[in-house]
């Protein structure tokens, strides 16, 4: 099996190509929250590197007045945070368990069998296509970043090397290749051009298939103060109305939607052209569209009281993690996911309050945390140096993480986690 790569144009950094909203260009004029000056959340340093610039950008939302879409203006070209990637999904048990059960509600939900086609965008490492394949299902994947896309490969899934939008979807039907399944989960906030992404989609999609996209709730992340979700590669922040409204613009009309538990609070929007009048819009559509309104987004008020809640969840951390210090207690990070980085720039956390962090990731071991220089070792470091307080990065994968680290109670330890407060426990 090959990977095809697409070479990416050269691409300045720190240019500013959206001053209006990505996706309907009003003015961007008002503030979600700002969370001051950031690093690439994935960029990760070598120890030769620490001694050199490391380039910062503005970790500042907006919110448009007129689609209430919630975004960060594009300060980093996506070849830029993507062609070279940090993150492999497979890492995360319960992630590869969400990706498994996703698959058997598919197959069975929409009658997929060996004609089909899924296509899964942001594909990563093969983490869920592989289980199609294993059903005997035909896939291809399309992933940006050529690293990570090789595993994949190697897993037997056929893969683009590609960034997947309107050009490349016209491409892929003229080569004979149309999907009866699209799946993209958490590539939705991550897309710069929005709107040649969900043209693309509409273009590759049977007329009787189906699109199923998974992103971060906006109202579960400002009902948890999920704010170090808030980085360079998330670009928009969807309300379930606004995503509605932008599939409705390209001719896609969301017929169900489920509410999940993953990271944080998360949606999986069902989708199918706007012609096909096979997959009746459900209740849950409704209902869902009813109580956004009623929580009121779509209403500025609602969007401008988030930024005073995210400062005050600072100092709280801070006021922890200073009191730990005083009072002779060591400190360490679990996990160093992008929301980790986000979290510890904004709150100025470096190896004066945190140790280090650990990561199950060997592609992170020996590195060091972007902005902040924390080292990452595995995470058999913990049981070497015995700390008094492990503080999951990754908030949302704490109940895993306790079940991984539940010997730290052999000398007492305890856990914290950040958000949406600080609380330890044991």
């Amino acid at each position: 099996m090959s990977i095809a790569i697409d070479q990416p144009a050269a691409a300045g950094l720190g240019t500013i190509t959206h001053a209006s909203c990505r996706f309907c260009g009003a003015p961007l004029r008002h503030t979600f929250t700002d969370l001051g000056m950031s690093p690439p959340c994935e960029s990760f340093l070598e120890a030769h590197q620490l001694n050199c610039m490391e380039a910062f950008y503005p970790l500042h939302v907006h919110v448009c007045e007129r689609c209430f879409l919630v975004q960060l203006e594009e300060y980093i070209s996506p070849e830029e945070i993507f062609t070279e990637y940090a993150y492999f999904s497979s890492y995360s048990d319960s992630w590869l368990a969400h990706a498994k059960a996703y698959t058997e509600r598919m197959i069975e939900r929409f009658h997929l069998g060996p004609d089909s086609l899924a296509v899964e965008l942001a594909s990563n490492d093969g983490y869920l296509l592989q289980y199609f394949v294993q059903r005997g299902i035909p896939v291809l994947g399309v992933e940006p970043a050529a690293n990570v896309a090789r595993e994949a490969v190697k897993k037997g899934i056929p893969t683009l090397v590609r960034f997947f939008g309107r050009e490349l979807a016209q491409q892929m039907v003229r080569d004979g290749t149309q999907a009866d399944l699209i799946l993209g989960n958490n590539v939705f906030a991550h897309v710069p051009d929005v709107c040649s992404f969900t043209a693309g989609m509409k273009t590759l999609l049977k007329p009787q298939g189906v699109i199923t996209l998974e992103f971060p709730h906006l109202m579960r992340l400002m009902e948890g103060n999920q704010f170090d979700t808030i980085y360079h590669e998330h670009f928009s922040y969807f309300s379930f109305i606004t995503a509605t409204q932008v599939l409705a613009k390209f001719g896609l009309t969301v017929f169900d939607v489920e509410e999940l538990p993953s990271h944080g609070g998360s949606l999986r929007v069902y989708a199918r052209h706007a012609e096909d009048d096979s997959k009746p819009v459900g209740d849950r559509v409704h209902e869902l569209t009813r109580r956004e309104e009623l929580a009121g987004f779509t209403r500025m008020e609602t969007y401008r009281a988030f930024d005073e809640r995210v400062k005050e969840t600072k100092r709280r951390i801070l006021s922890f993690l200073i009191d730990a210090r005083r009072q002779g207690k060591s400190v360490v990070g679990y996990g160093a996911p992008g929301k980790g980085n986000t979290l510890l720039n904004y709150c100025g956390i470096r190896t004066d309050l945190l140790d280090y962090t650990v990561d199950r990731n060997p592609y992170k071991h020996g590195r060091f945390l972007p902005g902040t220089h924390i080292p990452v070792f595995a995470p058999e470091k913990i049981r070497e140096t015995r700390p008094d307080y492990v503080f999951i990065l990754p908030w949302n994968l704490k109940k895993e993480i306790r079940g991984q680290l539940a010997y730290i109670r052999e000398w007492g330890g305890k856990f914290v986690v950040p958000i949406p407060d600080v609380e330890v426990f044991e």
